[in-house]
């Protein structure tokens, strides 16, 4: 059987952050943990496949290789990046809060109160020339940092905050919940094991602050609509020391004049005079390094497309440059003179006397319709 997208196991999206697939973890193993469902298969096969799932989506070098290769990514038999899941890291630190949860083992205790910042998104958007090239830019994205004045602990300078005598520290409380004993979060300290008596004026206690900051982003060659830049470290500030989040910038492709790009090959329509497509000729056409020359053969019709190899964009895992495809579109003349008139009213004549000849695509379609309505 194959086995289930691990973002779907977790009911996640595939940009969720490092705390919210803990979270989802967090919550599906206290649902279906074998403990609370005995003799149910059924939750013991969701149990064991959330606990895979967070093994993966946990570790950034197991989750990378997953997001690039799916399940062969970490699958130690195909022998590809990251090797397959295990017991370290992350994993055990969550598994260890959930038996903590369960069974009122304690968990991690006070440690709960360090936090990884919060990962931020940006959305930047940028033209075709830019993401077909590479470029530089700077963004100034709002931000959570650590308080300069009371350096993230939140509390005034010469003071510091105290041990919470109503969970002694852990950041938790027990409550009898039939046989289980079910750990919440303190209410006095709101998990964070202290309580600030004397708060840090300029943070109000929180122990950071919302500044707006300036990044320099680089482009790389080829960037396409959707695609991720990741600043590690850019995101928010951790809590009570912890790790910074990270700032994922999101690319939104401006929607082109003249092209439109499908992956890396562009699209363009190509509007060609009656006479050209009928007798032939060269027309100039733009392309993104200029303008090139395309020749057109007699009797074009229109919907035909031209391909020009190589005038397409280079994306960022490519080695060669995807292909311009030109369509043409056959332009009917407008605001027509006496003259034009009639010479077109003489062609049509010529045309009707021979149109097997002249017309061979209008003369097949009515003999397939006289067909059909015969039948």
């Amino acid at each position: 059987m194959a086995k289930k997208d691990y973002y779907e196991v977790l009911g996640l999206n595939r940009d969720a952050s490092e705390e919210e697939i803990k979270k989802a973890y967090r919550k599906l193993a206290m649902k279906f943990h074998p403990d609370r469902n005995p003799d149910n298969k059924s939750s013991e096969e969701k149990f064991k496949e959330a606990k895979e799932a967070y093994e993966v989506l946990s570790d950034k070098e197991k989750r990378g290789a997953y997001d690039t290769y799916g399940h062969a990514g970490v699958d130690p038999r195909a022998g590809m990046g990251a090797g397959g899941p295990g017991f370290g890291g992350g994993f055990s630190d969550a598994f260890g809060d959930i038996f903590g949860e369960i069974f009122g083992g304690g968990g991690r205790g006070g440690r709960s109160s360090v936090y990884r910042g919060a990962d931020l998104r940006y959305n930047l958007e940028i033209t075709l020339e830019q993401a077909a090239r590479g470029t530089e830019t700077k963004i100034r994205i709002p931000t959570l940092d650590e308080c300069e004045t009371c350096h993230g602990s939140g509390a005034k300078p010469g003071t510091s905050a105290k041990t919470c005598h109503t969970c002694n520290g852990n950041g938790q409380v027990r409550m009898a919940m039939g046989p289980f004993s079910m750990a919440q979060t303190c209410p006095t300290c709101h998990g964070s094991g202290k309580v600030i008596s004397d708060p840090c004026t300029a943070c109000h206690g929180a122990g950071r602050v919302k500044h707006h900051k300036t990044l320099s982003v680089k482009i790389p060659v080829g960037v396409d609509d959707g695609d991720r830049i990741r600043l590690s470290g850019e995101g928010e500030a951790g809590v009570n020391g912890g790790p910074a989040g990270d700032l994922y910038v999101v690319i939104n492709l401006r929607e082109h004049t003249v092209f439109k790009r499908d992956g890396n090959d562009l699209h363009c329509e190509m509007p060609v005079s009656f006479s050209t497509a009928a007798l032939g000729g060269e027309i100039v056409i733009p392309t993104l390094e200029g303008e090139a020359k395309l020749k057109i053969p007699a009797e074009t019709q229109t919907g035909q497309i031209f391909r020009l190899r190589g005038k397409g964009i280079k994306g960022v895992r490519s080695s060669a440059h995807g292909d311009l495809m030109c369509h043409v579109v056959l332009e009917t003349p407008v605001r027509l003179t006496e003259r034009q008139k009639e010479l077109l009213r003489e062609l049509e004549e010529i045309n009707v006397k021979d149109s097997s000849r002249h017309n061979p695509r209008a003369k097949s379609f009515m003999d397939k319709v006289r067909e059909f309505f015969a039948g």
